[in-house]
């Protein structure tokens, strides 16, 4: 399979928490998305420096993540990985519960550099660039806005992506209600709600953006082309 290593970055980056985090799109035949991450110590949000991100899981796609430079925290069903340049690609499988975040000592190595990217799929609520275009956005907004997280806009938005917050692994058959959980307040109650998974600002496809949201009932109505803002 043709690596999105070999294949050059875009020029513009997409810049988050005022340039903490740096993601340029690399063009990739087989994959749904594929994108080259930086994070940067130095620009890293206070508040955050000891939060973890959610766990949570993609029923529908593979993950893949390699280093280039520095270390990165990968968790995968309760297994604590910290991965570097010597280490190549990991795959992140279905259904597998995860995170990835900066590791602890992220001062002493402060650049942390890889590669992020998606299984192909035909479901339209995938991970994709648009949903990463929204998703970052939405956390730049909160973080610098000093505001706080709406629980259920990230469900609308983790839904969209194909991405649903995990439960704690005693909850009898907790992917699948996960799942069915994310997709009721997520895209329907959401929806009803006055909720989108993807926002004008924050789109460079708005016309994708449209065809997924006229997927559902629920959020038909957002999928306005005539917007701008």
């Amino acid at each position: 399979m043709t690596t999105a290593t070999a294949l050059p970055p875009s020029s513009e980056p997409i810049i988050a928490f005022a340039g903490a985090i740096a993601t340029r799109l690399i063009p990739h035949p087989h994959r749904a998305f594929a994108f080259e991450v930086t994070f940067l110590h130095s620009l890293w949000p206070p508040a955050l420096l000891s939060q973890k991100p959610p766990l949570h899981f993609h029923p529908y796609q593979e993950e893949y993540m390699e280093v280039l430079e520095g270390r990165l925290c990968v968790e995968v069903e309760g297994v604590k990985r910290e991965l570097g340049p010597s280490d190549g690609e990991i795959c992140v499988k279905p259904w597998a519960n995860h995170r990835l975040y900066p590791p602890r000592d992220f001062a002493a190595s402060p650049t942390v550099r890889f590669l992020l990217s998606g299984q192909e799929t035909r479901e339209m609520f995938r991970l994709d660039t648009v949903f990463f275009l929204n998703w970052y956005g939405y956390q730049d907004e909160v973080v610098l806005g000093g505001k706080g997280f709406d629980l259920v806009q990230i469900m609308c938005m983790f839904d969209a992506g194909g991405s649903y917050l995990s439960f704690p692994w005693w909850v009898p058959f907790g992917r699948s209600l996960a799942r069915a959980v994310g997709i009721l307040v997520g895209r329907w109650i959401g929806g009803l709600l006055g909720y989108q998974p993807f926002y004008r600002k924050w789109t460079d496809d708005w016309e994708l953006a449209c065809q997924k949201m006229e997927t559902s009932v629920f959020q038909r109505r957002f999928a306005d082309r005539a917007k701008v803002e």
